[in-house]
């Protein structure tokens, strides 16, 4: 009996490893795993970096097309969470700068350009195929623009990056080769005197130069138009996209008092700034946008999805509470876009490792900032960096974060792979696989595997087998689960103090013994706390994203390995 138990428990075993090699997860976690380009365009002494920004997401014949700055090349999925890159038979403009899509009729439009600003139409029928053919007219002195074709057939350019100049627009005559009108449309310009979230900085927190307003993205909903447009620079932590809405393409447009709609300034990666929304699957809503990472260079980003809504009084809103922790994926039913509740099991928890290069301690994979990481002092298949949970937890999945350190490649390079091995461990001595990675060969700069049955463990080792940079480098090893304890209870002392300047606000409580951190959460209305901002070990705020003229009511909630506590009742703040 005792023979038969142990052969169905090493088969279930076996199992589950195989199952959590799928990548086709139920769940996802951002950033977004995508085999990013590595930059051959920057003024900062050849550093070598992989970067993936401003992505534009169009749905056609029920599957999706995602095209990144300077990617040389797209991305096609199925379900929003599983993608592929395509390499297009024919191409234009390889360095491309926030390009734009729209899906018309039986094809796919792209919009793409040169650094200088001239922008063509392509359009393919075959976008897997990528057998683009071109426009032959040019659109002159255009950034980040956005094609957009109402449900008439009247087509506009809308473009705009500049802290001088707003979001502005042009008619398009597409029997005509999409030939702009003469008259050039102003729409709306950023104003940080009234609205905090605009001002430039991280932080919002320089008062000298202007924010920039940039990456416009229009999408009708119930006969409502909401322009989205990012701001304030898409190198800081505040980078978001607000929301103005209108009756018409060209305006008068309106400011969204829930503004920023898409905002994600705190946790391991901050950013969801310049993106654009499309319907999923299910009929839901899904906005992509940037990350920063910031470290090699400013325009060093990666990508991140967010579920989109529309409520009973027409705001669009967002979820990116919990923003960079496991999520239920496009096509789950009924789940998709919550969260998981799988909580964060690694933060500041112990960490050994084989070697490390000076100044780049192994402490680094765990501490929740992208800007930090472990070097190894090798490179070889005999690295390997270890976690002490300090108890056992159930883990339920793991991402793995690698960085680019001095890594000294460049373009869209074939034959990129990842190899490895996660193992965990009760004792630190007897190792069984989590995640088999042994004979792949695919490129993940962000892996994130789900498991396929949760396994509880104390210990957790990663082993290098190979990866195609000269330095091993990770910025984080996050492993998500859940510890068994109690969730920390209410969280006490919450005040509220906003200044004279009504952009600004201090939030202050009491701190929970045993929280890891607190989501501050504020909106217009008790029941519309769209907005939060992730803070670990803290007990205080200050924010400066808000509006002059607006009430808010703020709130907050302590999380902790073990889950998350009630939220406070909200507090106005007139």
């Amino acid at each position: 009996m005792k023979k038969k138990i142990s052969i169905i428990g090493c088969l279930l075993f076996h199992v589950s490893v195989l199952v959590a090699q799928s990548t086709q997860f139920s769940t996802y976690c951002n950033p977004i795993n995508l085999d990013y380009t590595y930059m051959i365009y920057n003024s900062n002494n050849d550093l070598s970096y992989r970067s993936g920004a401003d992505p534009a997401v169009v749905k056609f014949k029920n599957e999706y097309y995602m095209f990144v700055t300077r990617s040389m090349g797209y991305w096609h999925s199925t379900d929003l969470n599983n993608w592929s890159f395509v390499t297009p038979e024919k191409w234009y403009f390889q360095g491309s700068n926030a390009p734009a899509a729209h899906n018309y009729k039986d094809s796919v439009l792209y919009v793409t350009g040169d650094p200088s600003g001239s922008m063509s139409i392509l359009y393919t029928d075959n976008p897997k195929k990528g057998d683009w053919k071109a426009v032959p007219s040019i659109l002159n002195d255009l950034q980040d623009p956005d094609l957009f074709i109402d449900d008439d057939g009247k087509a506009y350019m809308f473009w705009g990056s500049s802290n001088t100049y707003p979001i502005r627009a042009k008619t398009l005559n597409k029997d005509l080769r999409f030939r702009p009108s003469e008259k050039t449309y102003e729409l709306f310009h950023l104003d940080g005197k009234k609205h905090g979230w605009e001002r430039f900085g991280e932080n919002h927190s320089d008062t000298v130069l202007k924010g920039y307003i940039e990456g416009p993205w229009l999408t009708k909903y119930n006969n409502t138009y909401y322009m989205q447009y990012a701001a304030p620079g898409t190198e800081f932590n505040v980078y978001g996209d607000g929301v103005y809405t209108s009756d018409s393409p060209l305006g008068p447009y309106k400011y969204a008092p829930n503004n920023p709609v898409f905002y994600k300034p705190g946790g391991f990666m901050n950013g969801a700034g310049h993106g654009s929304t499309v319907l999923g699957p299910q009929n839901t809503h899904w906005h992509f946008a940037s990350m920063a990472v910031s470290v090699n260079v400013n325009w060093e980003r990666r990508l991140a999805m967010f579920p989109a809504y529309f409520d009973k009084d027409g705001l669009m809103y967002s979820n990116t509470s919990f923003g960079d922790y496991p999520h239920y994926a496009p096509a789950i039913p009924g789940k998709q876009g919550t969260f998981t509740g799988w909580m964060l099991l690694s933060y500041k928890k112990p960490v050994t490792a084989s070697s490390t290069l000076e100044g780049y301690q192994a402490a680094n994979i765990t501490d929740e900032s992208v800007k930090t990481f472990w070097v190894a002092g090798r490179n070889d298949d005999k690295q390997w960096v270890e976690i002490d949970l300090q108890k056992p937890g159930k883990v339920y999945a793991i991402q793995l974060n690698y960085h680019d350190y001095k890594s000294n490649l460049y373009g869209r390079l074939p034959g990129l792979y990842h190899r490895y091995v996660i193992e965990g461990s009760n004792d630190g001595k007897s190792w069984r696989k989590l995640v088999d990675r042994e004979n792949s060969f695919r490129d993940v700069p962000n892996d994130y595997v789900e498991l396929g049955m949760p396994e509880t463990v104390r210990y957790l080792r990663y082993r290098n087998i190979h990866v195609p940079t000269p330095n091993l480098a990770i910025s984080g090893l996050r492993v998500f689960g859940i510890s068994g304890g109690k969730a920390p209870s209410a969280v006490k002392g919450f005040k509220v103090n906003r200044y004279k300047d009504r952009r600004d606000a201090m939030l202050s409580w009491q701190k929970k013994e045993g929280a890891q951190g607190y989501n501050v959460l504020w909106g217009i209305a008790p029941d519309k706390l769209y907005n939060s901002w992730m803070v670990y070990d803290k007990d205080s705020l200050e924010l400066k994203s808000l509006s002059v003229d607006q009430e808010y009511y703020f709130s907050v909630e302590a999380f902790s390995e073990n889950g998350v506590s009630p939220k406070v009742k909200p507090v106005k703040a007139e």
